[in-house]
């Protein structure tokens, strides 16, 4: 199940549309059948969330919280029962996501699409902290965004 909960009713965002496109996501991944919580939400939220589990004391545009927090890039994710079928979840500052969409010129949607594939990249193992690993999250991610343009059969 995709669970979306936005904090923010001053910015009303296409939660049923963002829904559709996770699961075109998770169907591209074979993870159709695993759980993803998303938590849309302000600034001053993901900051404290970013200072309790970073020790980081300033907003972000993401934050991924793997449910298996020790799977490496690439590697198949098995639920050992109907209970871990749980991808984990992610924490998304829209109020951060409005203003880079808007610096780069794209539309809200647009970059909030790319922002949730990057933190489904980041429940799946994926991280940037060196350029080799950056380069093949990179790669998947464009992967993924790949497959909101065209149907999934």
């Amino acid at each position: 199940m995709i669970l979306i909960k936005s904090r923010l009713h001053t910015m009303p965002i296409d939660t049923e549309a963002l829904k559709k496109d996770i699961e075109m996501i998770l169907k591209k991944l074979g993870y159709s059948d695993f759980d993803v919580g998303i938590l849309l939400t302000t600034d001053k939220t993901i900051r404290r969330y970013n200072k309790q589990y970073r020790s980081k004391d300033q907003s972000t545009d993401v934050l991924s919280f793997p449910f298996y927090p020790n799977v490496r890039a690439g590697q198949r994710i098995t639920a050992k029962n109907e209970a871990e079928k749980n991808l984990g979840d992610i924490i998304i500052s829209l109020e951060r996501v409005r203003r880079d969409a808007q610096k780069v010129g794209r539309p809200l949607e647009a970059y909030l699409r790319a922002i949730v594939v990057h933190g489904i990249s980041h429940l799946l193992g994926y991280t940037h902290d060196t350029e080799k690993d950056y380069k093949q999250m990179q790669k998947k991610e464009d992967e993924l965004l790949d497959v909101l343009k065209k149907p999934i059969s």
